[in-house]
Order: structure tokens, then C-alpha cells, then sequence
């Protein structure tokens, strides 16, 4: 089936770590703001359901439809492989002829029956003559923290030396890491361009699931312990509308409050509840989903719609 034009909207928090860090401030946490608050790309986010995408579906999943596209695959040599290999690798496994693809339209169709990014996020080609730019209808913006934060640097020793045969002393390390956050990040679904791509509504569906899920699964020691608290998705009626900074409905309770841990979140939905409750006759389906560890105490505000089941269950 096809998709509907929508909005999502993703609240996660994150402990002992940092999600995505500025290479242009010493690795340390990205501010685009000048209130204390810190913010993640959405290349980040796009990781996380690309590497649960392919950890589920490593050979494709049903029909060879739910290959990535970007990502790292190297030679038995350690090389990385550049995007003409890795479409054609991809391609190969999902038995497309080679000889099929005499245009880079007939690649780019290929890529877009097999790769689920592709489908999601589209993609940038361009290897030898062949070249396309196809932009993906799901686009996620920047997640900011709802809270100013404090990162801390750090510092730390490895036992193992850097050097074969140094008795001495084991390798110094410093980083810099962030106690606790809670962060929300707005994302948009253009149904023109899905039809385009050939986004459907099982896609949908794997994107949804990857955001959650993937945010639980991506691991690595200075991303921090992260976790899923909200998930909103709204599809409307009219492929043209759009409500818009629905992540401005968001709030921690007190406004003011840092958190130190998930114990002391409040989530306060009750804007983004009045603000979809006013747009009702615009909404077609309105689905969210709320971790089960935040309490019925620390969630304040009705959200109209279906809630949904946890992911996995």
C-alpha cells in the first residue's frame, strides 16, 4: 500500500556518552544553540535504523527487497568499497542481470527494488558515467536536548601498551561524555515522493520499527547507553498538509530541570496533545508509542490515536 504524507516525531535519552560529536570542537558534544542545549545530526539517527536494518535483513529479507545501501563493507584486504561495488554487490545478491543495467535510470530503479534506504532516504550516485541524485521521502531534521547539558572531559588509561614490548605503561585516553540527556527530533513524509522511490507502507512500518529498535541495538562504548521514550507518527489526509515543529510540544516538567537520569524525566505532551486534538478532521492516522519504563507519573498529556504495541512484542 502506499504512503501517506506525515510527520514523525522521536524522543530518546542518552547516559554515559555522546551520540554524535563535532569533530570541529575537539570531538566534543555539537551546539548549535547558545543556551547550554546540544544537538544531533540526522545521520546519526538515519545509522542507527541502517544498521538495524541490516543486522535483521543481512541477506535482504523477503524478496530481496530490504538491502543497505550505505554502509561500510570492505575488501579481503581491508579496503573500503566505494559506491559502484557496493550497488553491484548488492544488485548480484538480489539476482539483477548486470547486463540489464545499461542506464544509470535502469541502476537507479534496481537500487530502489532492493535497498530499503534507498527507498527511505535516497541516495547520491555517481561512478564513472553513470549518476542520479534521488532524494528520499522520510527527512529527519536535527534533534536538540529539551535541556540545557554539561558535558565532562575525561580521562583514562588502556593496560595495553601503544608500542610492542613498552613495560612502562599502558595508553592514556580522553574523551569527553555526557551524564544524561533527553532529546526530540521532528522528521517529515512526503507521499509524492515515496510513489517515486517506491516507499510503501511495509517500509513504513521497518522505519518505524528501526528508530525504536535500532536506537536499542546500535552499541558502541562513547555513544552512550541509549534508550527510545516516544514515538509519534502522524499521516494526514490532504499529501499537501502539514502541521509542522510538532517537536515544539515537547517539554521536560519543570522547563527549567536537568535531568540526571530516566527516574527524573517528566515528559510533558499535553501542547502536542492539544495541538493534534485542534487538527483532528486533517489527521488520517495518528499512532505513538511510549517506553514502558517511564511511569504513568512522568508522561503528562493525552495523546488522541492508537497507542501502540512495544516494538517486538
Amino acid at each position: 500500500m502506499a504512503v501517506n504524507s506525515g510527520e514523525i516525531l522521536f524522543v530518546k535519552s542518552v547516559k554515559d556518552g555522546i551520540p554524535n560529536r563535532d569533530p570541529l570542537a575537539d570531538s566534543d558534544a555539537r551546539r548549535i544553540f547558545d543556551d547550554g542545549r546540544i544537538s544531533l545530526s540526522d545521520v546519526s539517527l538515519k545509522r542507527n535504523v541502517r544498521d538495524y536494518v541490516l543486522a535483521r535483513h543481512a541477506d535482504g529479507g523477503e524478496n530481496k527487497r530490504n538491502f543497505v545501501f550505505v554502509r561500510e563493507e570492505r575488501t579481503a584486504e581491508g579496503n573500503l568499497l566505494g559506491r559502484g561495488n557496493l550497488a553491484k554487490g548488492i544488485l548480484e545478491r538480489a539476482g539483477v542481470d548486470g547486463k540489464d543495467l545499461k542506464t544509470s535510470l535502469d541502476r537507479k530503479d534496481a537500487l530502489c527494488r532492493h535497498t530499503f534506504d534507498v527507498r527511505a532516504f535516497g541516495a547520491v550516485y555517481s561512478v564513472g558515467g553513470e549518476s542520479f541524485h534521488l532524494t528520499g521521502p522520510v527527512q529527519f531534521g536535527w534533534a536538540h536536548s529539551l535541556h540545557p547539558v554539561e558535558t565532562r572531559y575525561v580521562q583514562g588509561t588502556v593496560v595495553m601498551p601503544s608500542e610492542e614490548d613498552n613495560k612502562e605503561q599502558g595508553t592514556i585516553w580522553t574523551t569527553y561524555t555526557l551524564p544524561f540527556a533527553v532529546f526530540a527530533m521532528p522528521g517529515v513524509v512526503n507521499a509524492s515522493i515515496a510513489r517515486e522511490t517506491g516507499m510503501d507502507e511495509a517500509d513504513m512500518e521497518l522505519l518505524l520499527e528501526g528508530l525504536w529498535r535500532g536506537t536499542q541495538h546500535r552499541q558502541a562504548r562513547g555513544r552512550g547507553n541509549q534508550q527510545p521514550l516516544f514515538l509519534l507518527h502522524v499521516e494526514y489526509k490532504d499529501p499537501f498538509f502539514r502541521l509542522g515543529y510538532l517537536e515544539e510540544g515537547v517539554s521536560l516538567e519543570p522547563p527549567d530541570g536537568a535531568p540526571k537520569g530516566l527516574n527524573e524525566v517528566r515528559l510533558d505532551l499535553r501542547r502536542l496533545g492539544e495541538t493534534l486534538a485542534r487538527n483532528e478532521g486533517k489527521i488520517a492516522r495518528c499512532r505513538h508509542w511510549t517506553n514502558a519504563a517511564l511511569g504513568a507519573d512522568q508522561v503528562l498529556g493525552e495523546i488522541p490515536g492508537e497507542a501502540g504495541k512495544p516494538f517486538g512484542d
